[in-house]
C-alpha cells in the first residue's frame, strides 16, 4: 500500500487508506485507518479531528503506510500499535500474550459487583483483568499467575505503568500449582477453543495470539476442569469465582463447578447476547 501524490492532507490519506484496507476485504477500513492515523501522528485519538486538514509530512506518511501495509496482511491494529484500550485503560501488549477483548469487560463488571479484599487471577497474560479489577479497587490487593515468564513481565510493565505495582504479586505458576492461601475473588480467562475449532479462526487470531492462550488443545473444557476441581480450596468462605467462557460451553462449566461443591452458579451474558461469563460461589464454611 502507498498513498498516492494528491493525497497530501490527513484526512484524505485516511480516506484513501479506508479505500485500499476495505478493498483487502477488511470490513472496518476508516476505523483502523484513523486508529493507525493517530498512532503515526502520535496523538490522542479526540485530538484526531485537529489535525484532518494538515499536511501529511514524509515522516509521517512512511509510519502511516506501513501500518496500513500491516493491516492489510492481517495484521490486527492491536499488535501494531502493541496495545489496546481495555476497560478505559491502555494495556501494552507483546507475543507473549492474548489480546484482551472487550467481552472480556463483562467479567470485570461482574466482579466489581461485590466486594474483594484480594484477587487472584490465574493464567493473567496482559494483566488486564486484575489490574483493572484493583485500580478500580483501591483497597484491595491481588495475586496473578501464568506459565508463561514472557506474560509476566508484560503484566509487571502494565501493573506499574496503571499503579497497582506495589498492590500485585505476579508468579509464575501451571495453574494452582504455586498458589498459596485463600482469596475472596479468584478470575481467569482460560484456553477455551477446542483443537478443532482453530482452522475457522480469523487470521487475525491466529497468527496474533499465542495458541497456549486461545486453546487447550483438546475439548476446551481442560482449564475448567482445573479451575472447578481446585478452586474452592483457595477461596474464602463464601467466595467467588469468574471465568470466561466460549458462547456454547455455559451448561458444561456449569456442571463442572455444580459437581466440584460449588453452591450456586449464574452466567452472564455479553453485549451480543452471548453467553460468556460463569460464576460461582464456593459453600459457606
Amino acid at each position: 500500500l502507498s498513498g498516492p501524490e494528491q493525497n497530501r492532507t490527513v484526512q484524505e490519506a485516511i480516506a484513501h487508506a479506508a479505500r485500499l484496507l476495505e478493498a483487502q476485504g477488511l470490513a472496518y477500513g476508516m476505523r483502523d485507518a484513523r486508529r493507525l492515523m493517530t498512532a503515526a501522528l502520535g496523538v490522542k485519538s479526540d485530538r484526531l479531528t485537529l489535525h484532518l486538514r494538515d499536511t501529511l509530512s514524509p515522516e509521517v506518511a512512511e509510519v502511516f503506510w506501513r501500518f496500513c501495509e500491516r493491516r492489510a496482511a492481517r495484521e490486527p491494529v492491536s499488535r501494531i500499535l502493541e496495545g489496546r484500550l481495555f476497560y478505559g485503560r491502555w494495556f501494552k501488549i507483546g507475543p507473549e500474550v492474548l489480546d484482551p477483548r472487550p467481552e472480556t469487560e463483562i467479567l470485570v463488571e461482574q466482579a466489581l459487583k461485590a466486594t474483594f479484599q484480594n484477587v487472584l487471577d490465574i493464567g493473567t497474560g496482559s494483566g488486564c483483568i486484575v489490574i483493572t479489577l484493583l485500580a478500580e479497587r483501591p483497597d484491595a490487593t491481588g495475586l496473578a499467575t501464568d506459565v508463561s515468564e514472557g506474560a509476566l513481565r508484560i503484566a509487571s510493565e502494565n501493573a506499574l505503568a496503571l499503579s497497582v505495582g506495589d498492590r500485585l504479586q505476579l508468579t509464575v505458576s501451571d495453574w494452582f500449582k504455586d498458589v498459596d492461601g485463600r482469596f475472596d475473588l479468584i478470575v481467569s480467562n482460560p484456553p477455551y477453543i477446542r483443537s478443532s475449532e482453530m482452522e475457522d479462526l480469523e487470521p487475525e487470531v491466529l497468527n496474533g495470539d499465542p495458541h497456549i492462550a486461545l486453546t487447550d488443545f483438546a475439548d476446551g473444557l481442560t482449564g475448567y476442569r482445573e479451575l472447578a476441581a481446585k478452586a474452592q480450596a483457595h477461596l474464602t468462605s463464601g467466595g467467588r469465582i469468574l471465568v470466561e467462557i466460549g458462547p456454547t460451553q455455559a451448561d458444561d462449566v456449569v456442571r463442572l463447578f455444580m459437581q466440584a461443591g460449588f453452591k450456586t452458579c449464574s452466567v452472564h451474558k455479553d453485549f451480543d447476547g452471548r453467553d460468556r461469563v460463569v460464576e460461582a460461589f464456593a459453600a459457606i464454611l
